[in-house]
């Protein structure tokens, strides 16, 4: 790792720049977490015919997982906010390793859950301290930093359903067990990425609070109603996103009569898609502002989303990688923008958004799969297609770029 990434003044005030090669370290392991981690939506089709299981069963596999990593990250991130814990990131790998080893060789439906809520233990103790990482070596530029973060996460969740396709689809949920070689590979990353963390832990307390572009400081009731409408952007998001990512390849099986080896290919290109939206997020926020990102990113998606349940194949595919591009991009300026309504929480606030990412998508996740039991995975499709409508909440948002813009157009 560079160990060269703080200069001095004179007065011995640190100068900050961006450390890229710890956001390629830290956006690298990431992609091998979340690659892990995309496995589990992959092989729905294979476990649901092998254990015979309902979409609630599947439903509430998701729902076990998700809800493990977002009880935890918010805890995880107030307790390290307090007390940073560099090598915990190699830790949790570990833990997400183990229930890896534990998905590929369950015979039962109660052991899958107790291996998916392994890796979101893993979870829950990666992102909080790994978003923290990335504030720290992003030299100031905080939404290009998230996004950097951000898209090897996405990339990894693009690469599972891909892989699985090949290896898991093709040969058994035995196979599920090459891909610890990925999580054997991030553990050495994170162990290294801890080892930088640990030598730069004093520019916590040397680095001077931010001025937030001089903005006057907001009340307390208009910082928690932000919050509050922050949370609901976050619960349109993630429920529409999980309608696709447990569900996509179901509705593609069901509709178009395709393969479940074809389902996961179209199901790579949604994810992928989003991958890229993930990237472009964060500069966008840096460069215009994150509530207008927001703003774009949430309602832009709406038409989209409400068309895609009444076309074809083809279109169905097409609108897929719009909503994904789209919609991906809110996530980074969402954390950033509530990053700076409460400073000085890095970890805490990227706890409780990465919690409430993984909450909302399991919850969504075991709603959505009792809702297809009850009815179909097309009318489950053409409900979550009104979600993206929620943005509108985005015009409430105070601007906090305001000052920056009207300084710099000084």
């Amino acid at each position: 790792m560079d160990k060269e990434t703080v200069s001095t003044t004179p007065s011995g005030h640190p100068v900050e720049r961006t450390v890229m090669s710890v956001l390629v370290a830290i956006s690298l392991s990431h992609l091998l977490n979340d690659t892990i981690q995309s496995l589990i939506p992959a092989i729905y089709p294979l476990v649901k015919e092998s254990f015979h299981l309902s979409f609630a069963q599947i439903g509430l596999i998701t729902f076990a997982f998700q809800m493990t990593a977002s009880i935890l990250q918010p805890v995880v991130g107030f307790y390290t906010d307090r007390k940073p814990k560099p090598y915990s990131l190699a830790t949790g790998m570990t833990i997400t390793l183990a229930g890896l080893v534990l998905l590929s060789v369950a015979g039962s439906y109660w052991l899958l859950l107790v291996a998916v809520s392994l890796v979101g233990l893993g979870s829950a103790i990666f992102h909080p301290e790994a978003s923290r990482i990335a504030h720290l070596a992003s030299g100031g530029r905080h939404g290009f930093a998230q996004s950097l973060f951000q898209v090897g996460g996405n990339a990894g969740s693009s690469f599972g359903p891909l892989l699985a396709a090949l290896i898991v689809t093709q040969y058994g949920q035995s196979n599920v067990l090459w891909f610890s070689l990925l999580a054997l590979v991030a553990i050495f990353i994170l162990f290294k990425v801890g080892g930088w963390y640990q030598a730069h832990l004093y520019e916590l307390k040397a680095r001077p609070r931010p001025a937030h572009h001089h903005r006057k400081p907001l009340s307390r009731r208009t910082v928690f109603v932000s919050l509050g409408i922050l949370v609901a952007l976050i619960f349109s998001k993630y429920f529409y996103l999980v309608s696709l990512t447990s569900y996509y390849t179901f509705y593609l099986i069901d509709k178009f009569h395709v393969s479940v080896a074809g389902a996961q290919i179209y199901l790579f290109i949604f994810l992928f898609s989003v991958a890229a939206g993930t990237f472009i997020g964060g500069p966008l926020g840096d460069h215009f502002g994150r509530k207008y990102v927001i703003w774009v990113s949430i309602l832009g998606v709406a038409p989209f989303t409400l068309v895609l349940p009444h076309v074809g194949l083809f279109c169905t595919v097409g609108l897929s990688v719009f909503i994904g591009l789209i919609l991906a991009s809110a996530f980074s300026a969402i954390l950033v923008y509530a990053q700076e309504l409460v400073p000085g929480k890095v970890g805490m606030i990227a706890g409780l958004f990465f919690g409430l990412a993984f909450g909302m998508a399991g919850i969504g996740s075991a709603v959505l799969g009792k809702l297809a039991d009850y009815t179909s995975i097309d009318f489950v499709f053409q409900v979550c297609a009104f979600l993206p409508l929620i943005g509108l909440l985005t015009g409430f948002l105070p601007n906090l770029e305001g000052s920056r813009k009207r300084s710099i157009a000084a």
